[in-house]
């Protein structure tokens, strides 16, 4: 089995490692070895080891008939989409781990795939080395999937846990990721919750069979997010998460990326680092939840692997057939509990006033905390924060109060909310 590997990025380069160190278990599993053919990449790099590859500047160079899977890991979308596009027109077998064009050009691959009767492979578009794409795919076939929730980009989480578990700063603790390897220097995507949304409008489509399209998802990203938020969650009983969630229900499917509160007694509160989970609901198996490396060399190269092997058997299934006519469900119509944080002048009276507004829109507290130690200083003005958990609430109602609440003159600055999730 000869593959066409365009690119000589980190991903490429596990995937070279993985088939040296484990040529002899692959080819005992497919009764013959899977080989390096031919690598295609912008730059050549002569120090890496590509197993006795070709190599060609040229991506059409892994067209030719002595290619018989080709391995798109170049990423980008310009030149990826090119190499793709005319790989299932020649029918030849595709494996990418590339989110990105993905999101973008998805759901024309997946058509011309199931035309022309084309693997496509894209288990290392999600989730590093979870094999969440084979798990709905085909471990889930016969079931009727409910939701899939769960942590989708290591930078956030690694954000998030730094300054949940060391009060570091956002900006030290992205610094801290940028050092690691674990950020771009141009963090933007991963931080603004872009990287999950297409993650998870990749996991939408197979799960529920509808078509590809990040404009169905609400997105918000971290950025927002205070230490003084991930404390009083804290003692609230929960941790502040950046949460990836896909529910269907009977005529819509709503999708959405934000910072939640997660309860502590949820497995999810427990992932830290830039590892990622995913939860599924499904209605023969109740519910299962998938742990494991989001990111990296190694961890994508395996789910890389994984789908060239199962071509390269003959088993591989081709994906969904996109075809639900669900409507997408607007963030306006979310019903939940709602974590709010008030900045609130030091002076009497101001709690009554926040339970006048609240009362008037017909939202109950749940729980508050207001400490009289937790004062402020800014400038000449004295200020405390008041937080408040909601009980379930219309997003659309909350917008109202919010902007009444904001009206209020002792307010002293912007009023931050984070959504709480529960996934029973």
């Amino acid at each position: 089995m000869r593959l066409g590997v365009a690119g000589l990025g980190t991903v490429a380069q596990g995937l070279f490692m993985l088939l040296s160190e484990n040529a002899d278990r692959v080819a005992r599993q497919l009764g013959r070895p899977i080989s390096i053919a031919r690598v295609a990449s912008r730059t050549p790099r002569p120090h890496i080891d590509t197993l006795g590859a070709k190599f060609s500047t040229d991506l059409d160079s892994l067209l030719g008939d002595d290619v018989d899977i080709v391995v798109e890991l170049i990423g980008g979308i310009e030149d990826a989409n090119h190499l793709i596009s005319k790989a299932i027109e020649l029918r030849k077998p595709v494996v990418t781990a590339n989110k990105a064009v993905l999101s973008q050009f998805g759901n024309t691959y997946i058509s011309r795939a199931r035309e022309c009767q084309v693997p496509l492979g894209f288990e290392a578009s999600v989730a590093g080395g979870i094999p969440i794409v084979a798990v709905l795919k085909d471990g889930l076939a016969g079931n009727s999937i409910d939701s899939i929730a769960g942590i989708l980009n290591g930078t956030c989480n690694f954000v998030l846990t730094q300054m949940d578990m060391h009060d570091s700063t956002f900006e030290s603790a992205l610094q801290e990721a940028q050092d690691l390897g674990f950020a771009e220097s141009d963090p933007s995507f991963d931080i603004d919750g872009i990287d999950a949304a297409q993650k998870l409008s990749i996991l939408g489509s197979i799960a529920f069979d509808q078509p590809i399209d990040l404009n169905n998802i609400y997105v918000e990203g971290i950025t927002n997010v205070e230490l003084d938020d991930l404390h009083y969650a804290r003692e609230l009983g929960y941790r502040v998460k950046h949460i990836a969630i896909a529910r269907v229900f009977d005529a819509s499917v709503e999708m959405r990326v934000h910072p939640a509160l997660v309860s502590e007694n949820d497995l999810l509160s427990l992932i830290d680092g830039v590892d990622n989970a995913i939860t599924v609901a499904a209605n023969g198996v109740e519910s299962l939840l998938l742990k494991g490396p989001g990111a990296g060399s190694r961890p994508t190269a395996s789910a890389v692997l994984s789908d060239i092997i199962e071509i390269a058997k003959g088993k591989s299934s081709l994906p969904t057939n996109n075809t639900s006519t669900r409507s997408a469900s607007p963030i306006s119509d979310l019903s939940c509990e709602y974590y709010l944080y008030i900045p609130v002048a030091d002076e009497p009276g101001v709690m009554a006033t926040l339970a006048e507004v609240m009362g008037n829109h017909l939202i109950s507290m749940e729980a508050v905390i207001q400490k009289s130690d937790a004062v402020r200083q800014t400038g000449d003005y004295r200020w405390v924060p008041v937080v408040l958990l909601t009980d379930r609430v219309k997003e659309s109602v909350l917008d109202a109060t919010i902007e009444d609440l904001q009206g209020i003159s002792a307010v002293h600055g912007d009023i931050r909310r984070i959504r709480v999730v529960d996934f029973n």
